[in-house]
This record gives structure tokens, sequence and C-alpha cells, in this order.
């Protein structure tokens, strides 16, 4: 068991998550950022996760696919669209704090389902747990910026924080654990938690890709972000 790759996976969250407190992160560097990660995704996504998964002896592996990219829309009806830099402020009234909590699950069941194919050790790990790292940045920022603007205390952000930092290692762990105690069947279970989180990373990156372009406007800057992003998964196969 990888214990590093746990410790990056939660600190990533935490540092990316802490520095709104400290640093002014604007809605258009954090499009940025978001558009260098999407790119990423949907990179490692065609260049390594996707001809893995295919050259299994998995049968219907492209279905698993379909289940992952469906069961993202039907989470982002719950995280209200997070996962690709969408801030949704959440307002209080004189009764109570309104926490997000619907948006909490959703974003937590989205990040769990991603950790899971962390603990399969394939040729792929490590493009997949860059890509991770790189996609919960944003998030981060974005929950954490969420939360702040939602009124409740800034103690009360902090333990969010390190619950959803904390959710992704687990879904690693837990992955892990059933792998190790199943008889047989080892990696067709991951071949197909693989596919789901591959179908997962193809509906959030090509969201965040179409998103970044503002009234179909081209945007340089953007462009070059994106194609970065692209530049360094490539690079790193």
């Amino acid at each position: 068991m990888d214990y590093s790759m746990y410790l990056f996976l939660f600190l990533s969250v935490i540092v990316s998550g802490l520095s709104v407190l400290y640093i002014n992160i604007s809605s258009k560097n954090l499009k940025l950022l978001l558009s260098f990660s999407g790119a990423f995704l949907f990179a490692i996504s065609v260049l390594h996760l996707i001809p893995e998964i295919y050259s299994s002896d998995t049968a219907n592996i492209g279905a698993f696919i379909l289940i992952g990219f469906f069961a993202q829309i039907l989470l982002e009806f719950f995280s209200e669209g997070i996962e690709h830099g969408h801030i949704h402020i959440h307002k209080h009234d004189h009764a109570h704090h309104a926490f997000p909590y619907a948006m909490m699950i959703g974003l937590s069941i989205h990040s769990f389902l991603e950790g899971m194919p962390l603990a399969s050790g394939t040729e792929s790990h490590q493009s997949l747990l860059t890509g991770i790292i790189l996609h919960n940045i944003p998030i981060a920022i974005a929950l954490m910026t969420m939360l702040l603007q939602s009124h409740i205390s800034k103690s009360q952000a902090i333990m969010w924080l390190v619950v959803f930092a904390l959710i992704t290692p687990l879904g690693s762990f837990t992955s892990y654990a059933i792998g190790a105690n199943m008889i047989g069947g080892f990696s067709i279970y991951f071949d197909r938690i693989m596919a789901v989180v591959v179908g997962i990373f193809l509906h959030i990156s090509t969201t965040i890709l179409f998103e970044s372009t503002e009234n179909h406007r081209f945007n340089f800057i953007k462009f070059v972000v994106i194609l970065m992003g692209a530049a360094v998964a490539f690079l790193g196969s």
C-alpha cells in the first residue's frame, strides 16, 4: 500500500483549499486552472486510461464508461456542478445556517468513486493519481470559496474541507480492502471501476472544456492553457 499517495491526495486538497484564506483567487484564474485540469483529464483518458481498459479481457467495458458518464450527470443534481467550478452561494436566514448538505453528498460520492481505481496499481496509476490531484485542486478552491461565502464559520468551513480531503483516499482504501479480500475476478473488478471513473472524467473534462469559452468567443490564453494541460499528459506518456 502506497501511503505517500494518500498523503498527496489529502494535502493537495488542504493546501489549495486553505489558500483561499490568504490569497484572492479570482474567478478568471480559477477558470484557467479548471481549463488546465480539464484538458489533462481528457488527455490521460484518451492516451492512457481508455486504451488500458479496452486492452483487458473484460466484456462490455464500454457499458461501464457510459454508466460513469451518466452517473456523473445524476451526481451534479446534488453537487450543483462544483466539480467544474460552479459556485452556488447558500445564504442562511435568521433561524439557521443553510449548509449545502446535498452538494457535499454529491461531491463526496464523486470523489469516492474517483479514488477507487487508485488501489489497482496498474500502469496508468501515476497518470490517474496526477489527474485526480489536479482535478481536486480547483474543486477545493471552489468548495472553500463557496463555504466561506455561505456564512458558516471559518472553523466549520475548514472542517468540511478536511472531510472532503479524506474522501478520495477513503475510496482508494475501500477499493484496496475489497480487492485484497476477493478470491476471483480481481482484475475484472478494477477494470470496471476504472471504466466508470473514465466515464466520469469524460463528462467532467468535456464540460469544463465546453464551458471554457464564454459566449463562444475565442480566448487565446485559455486555449494555450488547454494545450498545456494536454501536452503535460502527452509528455508523461
